[in-house]
């Protein structure tokens, strides 16, 4: 095999899936993706500087919250730039590295905020089910430990994949999806890409399966321990906060199937691409609103700390 026929795959110019927008409503729809992009920057940073500043917060709850709105403002940089960019010039052509890379952040967008929603919800599972040893548990040690293996586990793996795609030489240039991803990407080889197939499958199932087990696990057990005390508002800001919390699960999971199903994405307007990241946004602006509130509620904050822990709020 001549050594240069890999390369030739990143002097090539890709096709994305069109729009289909209807006359005359590109420019609407332009506008609209970039007021959703500058709300989304604008809002995640707000979140982040918030965390940041105030060290009232600096608890293990928001510092794992903190790595959400720089998934989001990630995975939204990726994505949206690109496409109203594609919507105003009505060109929906990308390079092969570009496409490359956007696939790359988007599955790490989509990965990193289930995993980082997942450790949120073992950290509430430890500060209301087992107080006595949350502090031993989750310490500033863990809590570094657990970020960082996240951070580097996605990167680490997700080269592995692409380094995976590419490899082969594509002989397809139309991209059946309106965003780069890997099963898209997969389908512009026309070699047998079984080992990919298999290996993405399996670490599909390891990013889900294990995290929605997790979740499902803890707040069961959230759910039992707060109807066991008899302290109605102590019960009802417990399961507020925790709500808001799983109502922001849904949107990684429904970003991680968008990226595994392409075809998917012929039915959905594409509205629905600038309302999931804007939802996205308010539900962790609401999660941080409840949450902060929750954390000066003197009733909240007596029952958990006796004869438990003082730092569980």
């Amino acid at each position: 095999m001549n050594t240069s026929e890999p390369l030739s795959n990143w002097a090539m110019q890709l096709t994305l899936q069109s729009l289909d927008l209807p006359p005359g409503q590109e420019y609407p729809v332009f506008v609209l993706g970039t007021l959703t992009y500058m709300t989304i920057l604008l809002c995640n940073t707000l979140v982040f500087a918030t965390i940041v500043f105030t060290k009232s917060l600096h608890k293990p709850m928001f510092l794992l919250l903190l790595n959400l709105p720089i998934m989001d403002m990630i995975g939204a940089t990726a994505f949206l730039p690109q496409l109203v960019t594609s919507i105003l010039t009505k060109n929906r052509s990308i390079s092969y590295p570009g496409c490359l890379f956007q696939a790359f952040v988007i599955h790490f967008y989509g990965a990193g905020n289930f995993l980082f929603l997942t450790v949120m919800a073992y950290d509430r599972y430890v500060a209301i089910c087992l107080p006595l040893r949350y502090m031993s548990i989750m310490n500033p040690k863990t809590l570094m430990r657990l970020i960082i293996a996240i951070w580097l586990a996605e990167i680490l793996f997700y080269i592995v994949l692409f380094s995976l795609v590419a490899r082969f030489r594509i002989c397809r240039t139309h991209i059946v999806d309106i965003f780069c991803n890997n099963p898209a990407m997969q389908k512009l080889i026309c070699d047998d890409t079984k080992f990919n197939n298999y290996f993405g499958l399996f670490f599909t199932g390891v990013i889900q399966g294990i995290p929605l087990v997790i979740v499902t696990y803890t707040y069961i057990q959230i759910l039992l321990t707060c109807m066991m005390t008899k302290q109605a508002d102590a019960r009802g800001k417990a399961l507020q906060t925790c709500g808001t919390h799983l109502e922001c699960v849904p949107i990684p999971e429904e970003s991680l199937c968008l990226q595994r199903k392409p075809h998917f994405c012929y039915h959905v307007p594409i509205f629905f691409f600038f309302n999931l990241p804007i939802l996205r946004t308010y539900l962790l602006l609401k999660f941080l609103g409840y949450y902060y509130e929750t954390t000066r509620n003197k009733s909240v904050r007596s029952y958990f700390q006796r004869p438990r822990i003082a730092d569980f709020f």
